[in-house]
């Protein structure tokens, strides 16, 4: 990975007004946050350039109000949070381009805050306008991107203003960044990624890059009976992809020719119905499953060969769960294997980096999110990265 500058590099930063893009774009309930995982992210970041006696200006979105202005997308809605989660005040500014912004920005002494109003509110951000990423840029001294879960999008503030400002990465993205090449990058080897989740078409190109990256895939969740039906298994009910068939099979070929091994279960957890603990509810060998069955996790024979390879490997990269992991009893393999994962993990024998949605709430589930060696919050930037994309923001913060 080309190097990026961080808050290190920075120097005095007293009185200079510090452009950060953060992620505010928080879930809310009868106007309350219900989650303040993305502002906690944040908080290592933003604390510091105060404490060094920035001006600190935090830039984000809000929803998708798709260049209008909204109150309901207003991000003065969580201000009030933000700064409860801060530990100390925090201002609201009604934009975050002048000039309805300049005279707050010229108001606020060393180590204040604010956070500035929603930069889709402007149809130039979602189009990665240069004009809206100088008068964003206007307002501060330098740029500083805490926002991996953005870095996908090429928009003014998180791409255009990057080259227009010094710009420098956040402790958040930092870390991140870091994580991921340990992941993937630069590697020690062997290397094992545990790709979950319902659908094949979802995850195609993810798939299709790991196999070439990767000494070991596991293939969970629904996807799994997508690749056991091309392989002529008969899956009864299950959820598949069987137009995929074709696909399928070109990925496992690849696999092949790459010196990938993928593992797919030979025993599955199976029922005639979708539902917690199902009186039909049964351990099957993969080849016997009935035509009114379905395949709902895989079974613990799979789970123990799944911890066997893992034993043997130095990095593992996971996203998605083994099975439908909502519903009591089919979390169960998921949490196994993420036990195992964070136990070989504190030991020192193994770097585990994990993202996705799903994902986090299946380790947190299985109680062991703070024992992986990093665990990302960001979704699509994520799965962007596993699919060996560039992210524009992290491209434009490269030297």
């Amino acid at each position: 990975m080309t190097s990026f500058q961080t808050l290190d590099d920075l120097g005095e930063v007293r009185g200079k007004r510090a452009l950060v893009r953060v992620d505010l774009n928080v879930p809310m309930q009868d106007g309350a946050v219900t989650d303040d995982t993305r502002f906690r992210a944040t908080l290592l970041t933003v604390t510091e350039l105060a404490a060094r006696g920035a001006i600190v200006l935090l830039l984000a979105h809000f929803g998708r109000p798709k260049g209008e202005r909204r109150p309901d997308m207003s991000l003065s809605l969580v201000t009030r949070a933000y700064s409860e989660v801060l530990g100390r005040p925090v201002r609201f500014v009604g934009d975050c381009i002048p000039p309805g912004a300049s005279q707050a920005a010229a108001d606020m002494q060393p180590g204040d805050i604010a956070i500035l109003e929603n930069t889709r509110f402007h149809a130039g951000e979602e189009k990665n306008d240069t004009e809206l990423a100088k008068a964003m840029a206007a307002l501060g001294d330098f740029y500083v991107n805490d926002a991996f879960s953005a870095a996908h999008r090429a928009h003014s503030s998180t791409e255009a203003i990057a080259r227009i400002l010094p710009a420098y990465a956040g402790r958040a993205m930092e870390a991140e960044l870091l994580a991921l090449q340990k992941a993937l990058g630069e590697p020690e080897r062997p290397v094992a990624a545990v790709v979950g989740g319902a659908k094949v078409s979802t995850k195609l190109e993810v798939l299709r890059h790991l196999v070439t990256k990767v000494d070991h895939l596991v293939i969970g969740g629904g996807m799994a009976n997508t690749f056991l039906a091309a392989r002529g298994v008969s899956v009864g009910k299950s959820l598949c992809e069987h137009d995929l068939s074709e696909t399928a099979l070109e990925i496992l070929e690849a696999a092949d020719r790459a010196n990938c091994t993928v593992h797919l279960p030979y025993d599955v957890m199976v029922a005639t119905e979708f539902a917690a603990n199902p009186p039909s509810l049964r351990t099957a060998n993969v080849h016997e499953v009935a035509a009114d069955e379905m395949i709902l996790d895989i079974g613990p024979a799979a789970v123990e060969a799944l911890a066997d390879a893992l034993k043997t490997c130095r990095t593992l990269v996971w996203n998605g769960p083994l099975g439908a992991f909502e519903t009591p009893p089919f979390d169960r393999a998921t949490v196994q294997l993420a036990q195992i994962a964070a136990a070989l993990t504190q030991s020192g024998s193994l770097v585990s980096v994990a993202g996705g949605g799903d994902t986090v709430a299946a380790l947190n589930a299985a109680g062991v999110a703070d024992h992986f060696t990093f665990v990302s919050t960001a979704g699509g930037a994520f799965l962007e990265w596993m699919e060996g994309k560039e992210l524009p923001g992290v491209a434009a913060l490269m030297r």
